[in-house]
């Protein structure tokens, strides 16, 4: 039988701190894409997280009734003289879906980006389409 060790409440900060300091990051996807729908009079509004990513970085499809977001970042600057103790910046592909029905049709959904922020919006009621179809962001 193991014994538990109770840390000693005063340092208990410090000693979580350098126990987590040299961990791996893990990240969760859907963290990075914390996403707010608001419904409108004809419409929804998907307000969704892309920090990072700049307008080029993410794409939007939409294939069988499902709107797909997805950001990659693919190549990151980095310094030939820096020596890192810890690095978390995000390079890789995230993504979210969102069922809106197969009735809607990609020239129905409009999308902007600012600072941060991409805005889609998906009306209720819209034409019939099968293709996966990109949709351009303003």
């Amino acid at each position: 039988m193991t014994k538990l060790v109770k840390r000693n409440n005063s340092l208990s900060f410090f000693d979580d701190f350098f126990d987590d300091f040299f961990q791996p990051a893990t990240r969760n996807v859907n963290a990075s894409m914390k996403t707010d729908i608001l419904e409108l009079e004809k419409g929804y509004e998907l307000q969704i997280d892309v920090p990072g990513f700049d307008k080029e970085d993410i794409r939007i499809s939409l294939e069988n009734g499902y709107l797909t977001v997805e950001a990659k970042k693919e190549k990151e600057e980095e310094k030939k003289d820096a020596h890192y103790v810890k690095r978390e910046r995000f390079l890789g592909t995230c993504a979210r879906s969102f069922f809106v029905g197969e009735e809607i049709a990609e020239e129905d959904i409009k999308a902007e980006y600012d600072k941060g922020t991409l805005k889609v919006f998906v009306p209720k009621e819209g034409t019939n389409v099968k293709a996966k179809k990109y949709i351009a962001i303003e």
